[in-house]
């Protein structure tokens, strides 16, 4: 295989292996220095791998075509219009190359840069993002985050979400389609918050179409947030730990009747951190974003005006306190045991020779398979309009009802 010419110098002269002298070069002026600059096809320093030979003479080998025409890519990558339909092992080399160059660090061509592959190359790209206590980061890169279409898992947990972030519309947009694992915990989110976040769910029927995994954990919610999850249609693991909701009968009872979960004795695996990372092309482009954040710009030309240094050290003040600030969390590990509320799908192969696995009776066992009836039936009643629907004043949680606040949330969708 030709990897292209080699140079060579030999006493003090460079010459090519063919024994082809190469010119000496003139002087360079300025207006010469300008075409090099600005001319796309002068040869470079980038274009050349410097390598010894035995003797200690120094080696110029030329890149590939492929490679340098990898690097002219990206370069101009802001006049690219699609990568749809090329190879992906040539999208991988060229995101490579890209991160190599900084490309995804400078704010004016970034967002626009991961959108071209994220369209092209989907979930390649990034299948898992874990921004876990990363308020800072996500406050940041938000443009850039929007950017990963395909993603599978996102971990949101502790950072200070509340209940009316611009990320809200983003996790029900048709972007995320495909997220099947969902965790917001430790955001201070309320009711209130849940029913933002669900309402395009509950109201158009679009968003979280394949949500499977939901993390609820530390948020002040209360009983009155079971409605707003029971859209949830594909809902198969839920954690409630660290919330204002106690175990007891009435809660596993509720829970079964509504989403068709069970409690969970042992603690479920998925729910476990050390399980969430982030994984993609764009795993080093994340670390790369954080670690660039990590430090605080530095103090350039501002003006003389006392307004200007308060504004710039009160931000540095700020990033401070987030950096050092965590999530309101359980103390030790007892607690983290006495609090914890794991709920998952029973098994689809429930029947075991001889008794149910279901955590009660046949008597209760028919009971539940009665209450999933019911509510696959009020899961029916969701999909007609709200003027059709006429539930009783005794199933409060019934997720059918509008109300008031609800068709606010409608006005401003």
């Amino acid at each position: 295989m030709d990897t292209g010419p080699i140079y060579v110098r030999e006493r003090g002269n460079l010459r090519r292996v063919n024994d082809i002298v190469l010119a000496q070069p003139k002087s360079v002026s300025s207006s010469c220095s300008s075409c090099r600059r600005t001319d796309p096809f002068v040869l470079r320093k980038e274009h050349f791998i410097f390598t010894y030979n035995a003797e200690g003479s120094l080696r110029y080998t030329t890149k590939s075509l492929f490679d340098i025409t990898l690097l002219f890519v990206v370069d101009n990558i802001y006049h690219v219009d699609s990568l749809v339909g090329f190879p992906e092992q040539i999208g991988d080399k060229l995101f490579a190359a890209a991160e190599e160059k900084h490309v995804f660090l400078n704010a004016e061509i970034s967002t626009k840069a991961l959108l071209l592959f994220s369209d092209a190359y989907g979930e390649m790209v990034l299948r898992s993002l874990c921004l876990r206590n990363r308020f800072p980061l996500l406050h940041e890169r938000m443009s850039e985050i929007r950017t990963f279409h395909s993603l599978k898992s996102l971990d949101l947990f502790g950072c200070r979400l509340g209940d009316d972030h611009e990320i809200f519309l983003h996790l029900t947009s048709s972007s995320l389609a495909s997220l099947n694992q969902l965790f917001i915990g430790g955001n201070s989110l309320s009711d209130a918050g849940l029913q933002k976040l669900t309402a395009p769910i509950r109201m158009m029927k679009k968003g979280l179409d394949c949500l499977q995994v939901l993390d609820l954990s530390y948020n002040p919610i209360s009983e009155r947030a079971y409605r707003y999850l029971t859209c949830l249609s594909k809902l198969e693991k839920l954690d409630l730990s660290g919330t204002s909701l106690k175990l007891c009968t009435r809660l596993k009872t509720t829970i079964w009747d509504l989403l068709g979960l069970i409690y969970s004795e042992e603690p479920l695996d998925t729910f476990d951190h050390t399980r969430c990372k982030t994984e993609g092309w764009a795993e080093q482009v994340v670390h790369q974003w954080e670690s660039n954040n990590s430090h605080l710009p530095k103090q350039k030309k501002i003006e003389e005006s006392r307004s200007s240094a308060l504004h710039f050290f009160g931000r540095q003040k700020f990033v401070r306190e987030v950096l050092k600030a965590a999530p309101l969390i359980c103390e030790s590990a007892e607690d983290a045991k006495s609090e914890r509320l794991h709920f998952s799908k029973p098994a689809a192969n429930n029947h075991i020779p001889g008794k149910l696995t279901l955590p009660a009776t046949n008597h209760h066992a028919k009971h539940s398979c009665q209450a999933m009836k019911k509510r696959q039936r009020q899961s029916g009643d969701c999909d007609r309009s709200p003027q059709a629907t006429r539930s009783p004043p005794s199933k409060r949680l019934s997720s059918s009802t509008l109300t008031a606040e609800d068709m606010d949330l409608l006005n401003s969708y």
